[in-house]
């Protein structure tokens, strides 16, 4: 199959149309049309089904896609090993993650990795849970670092571990001096929390009506730093995962307590890759230190 009608047939998958396709690539709808009909009659089988809203892959056409995604992502990483022959003097490591872990966690890591390797370079993309692993299945990043509840398809969860949930309250908050804290207690005062759609609100949310609780954030947001910001201010206390949050420790304004309810440890951090696939070799150094990292997270 030709590397052309390949690249048309992955652009019209992610559009989802072969107009916005076209305006992506600069090339006639027509032309991108034969291109994918004379892959249909290679493999014998239809690779769209055409719907008035669009183009949606049949199964062959998301079998097609897959392979093809392995097929660039295997080039690109051979270009890569040839020029870092002489050890990681080049390349590119690219991480999907929630905000939580992108915002405090990811940072401190990349920059200490890159003081042994500083012609390494990084891209970091932040977005929701879910879309950390079809960045991982679309072959736009090397590793995935996300909250998950299920596995999922096409993924290799490289490192898994309990996302524990703690409270971040002001220094002077007076539940600060408290070495466990649970929902019950946290329900009487102000509370900044995430938006329901995400995994963490929706622990919570079902560990509160387990209790019978009635918990009332006063401020929702998808952002962990707009959260962490109204907790500096005084504005209360916030829910998250430690390790979005351990580098707060050391700040002194702010105290990081456990939430021990049953129900919350039912999420976990998981570092992800996509199954059968090799990865370059920066990306393979970086994901040994980061699996290090998070597993010496875990055990203090």
């Amino acid at each position: 199959m030709q590397d052309t009608a390949l690249r048309y047939f992955l652009e019209v998958v992610r559009c989802g149309s072969l107009a916005e396709a076209s305006a992506r690539l600069h090339v006639a709808s027509s032309a991108l049309s034969r291109q994918i009909a004379g892959l249909e009659e290679t493999l014998g089988v239809p690779l769209f089904e055409r719907q008035p809203r669009g183009m949606v892959p049949t199964a062959a056409g998301e079998l097609l896609a897959a392979h093809a995604r392995r097929t660039g992502l295997d080039a690109e990483r051979t270009v890569e090993e040839i020029q870092a022959l002489q050890g990681l003097r080049r390349g590119r490591v690219r991480i999907a993650a929630t905000e939580g872990l992108a915002a405090a966690f990811l940072p401190p890591l990349i920059a200490a990795w890159r003081r042994e390797h500083p012609q390494i370079r990084f891209e970091l993309q932040v977005m929701a849970a879910a879309q950390v692993t079809e960045r991982l299945r679309e072959g736009a990043a090397d590793l995935g670092l996300t909250f998950s509840r299920a596995p999922a398809p096409d993924i290799v969860v490289v490192h898994r571990q309990p996302s524990t949930v703690v409270a971040v309250l002001p220094a002077d908050h007076p539940l600060a001096a408290a070495r466990t804290l649970t929902l019950a207690r946290l329900a009487g005062h102000d509370l900044a929390l995430p938006p329901p759609d995400t995994t963490l609100r929706q622990l919570i949310d079902l560990a509160a009506s387990r209790q019978q609780l009635l918990i009332e954030p006063v401020l929702e947001s998808g952002s962990l730093a707009a959260l962490l910001a109204f907790v500096r201010a005084g504005g209360g206390a916030t829910l998250a995962g430690l390790q979005s949050v351990r580098p707060l420790l050391a700040e002194g304004r702010l105290v990081v307590r456990p939430v021990r309810d049953r129900g919350l440890d039912l999420r976990d951090i998981e570092l992800q890759t996509l199954a059968g696939r090799t990865l370059p070799a920066a990306a393979r150094s970086f994901l040994d230190e980061l699996s290090q990292r998070l597993a010496e997270g875990a055990a203090d």
